[in-house]
């Protein structure tokens, strides 16, 4: 008999929410970075093992917001919750409880849904660490399992999916066997670039940008993509540059590897850099730019 459930990773910013995704499904489809906040948009990957679909939402880390792209991302976390099967709750060993987890664990048990406590990043932690964080979480709320993992190593990580089983409803697929997101092509490119601005920019800018896919052209084993990135301030879109144009040749270059992997065919890359200020407060421009309630 066919299994079908509905599974949302929350957590504060950098647990390893997206990359706990991108292990599970075994591919990559949620962009990762060592800066916090890198999810915005809830992300769905879907897992088709044995009898069983595994739908998962990665959504944005659970913070304080300071502007209307803030308030987009909790209320995307916050609607993710609403009708799923279960929830794997995301934290590191050895951190506190912050105001918003709190006010999450309120959440799940006023709603009674279950959910399932990762300890993720256990390879940089030890066992009392690991310890200490289950009796502290323990204590404020009644998971349904509590499991030690490591996203980034690949441990823990058949003991989540047996112990998600009893929350699989008997229910058709929603969603083909051989896909792994319901994801359009142009959003994982546009986040894909994003990544490598991530990576490739300081503290500052990263936050300031969006990347918004003016055109997707499907040709014989070519796909040829206009992608405009938008800035907060002239400063910024010098930097995103650089010198002769290296810091984009740079993002471009390697966007393009990835997109080259994941669509399986040659990509021309075309990037274009254009200053949109203080985009982030206004409701309108982040809704412009496909930050938007479903």
């Amino acid at each position: 008999m066919k299994k079908t459930g509905f599974i949302a990773i929350v957590g504060k910013p950098n647990v390893g929410k997206s990359t706990l995704l991108n292990t599970m499904l075994g591919e990559k489809i949620a962009i990762v970075s060592d800066k916090p906040q890198t999810t915005r948009n809830r992300v769905t990957g879907i897992l088709t093992k044995d009898d069983t679909q595994y739908v998962f939402l990665d959504t944005p880390g659970m913070h304080n917001p300071k502007n209307k792209l803030g308030d987009f991302m909790m209320r995307a976390a916050n609607n993710a919750i609403a009708d799923v099967d279960c929830v794997l709750y995301v934290v590191e060993a050895d951190k506190h409880i912050s105001p918003a987890e709190e006010a999450l664990m309120d959440k799940l048990s006023r709603g009674d849904i279950p959910s399932i406590l990762i300890i993720n990043k256990i390879d940089i932690s030890n066992g009392e660490k690991v310890g200490q964080t289950i009796q502290t979480f323990s204590e404020k709320h009644d998971f349904n399992a509590v499991i030690p993992v490591s996203a980034m190593k690949g441990k823990g990580i058949e003991t989540i999916f047996e112990e998600l089983q009893p929350f699989m409803n008997p229910s058709d697929w929603f969603f083909p066997d051989d896909i792994i997101t319901d994801q359009p092509e142009r959003q994982i490119a546009a986040e894909i670039i994003r990544e490598k601005i991530l990576r490739l920019t300081n503290d500052e800018i990263p936050h300031g940008t969006a990347v918004v896919i003016e055109a997707f052209e499907e040709k014989k084993n070519l796909i040829s993509i206009r992608a405009e990135i938008f800035c907060e301030r002239e400063s910024h879109k010098g930097i995103l540059i650089g010198k002769n144009g290296a810091t984009l040749k740079r993002i471009g270059s390697y966007a393009r590897e990835d997109l080259e992997s994941f669509l399986g065919v040659q990509v021309y890359l075309n990037l274009w850099v254009k200053v949109k200020e203080n985009w982030r407060d206004s409701a309108a421009q982040v809704a412009n730019f496909g930050f938007k309630d479903e």
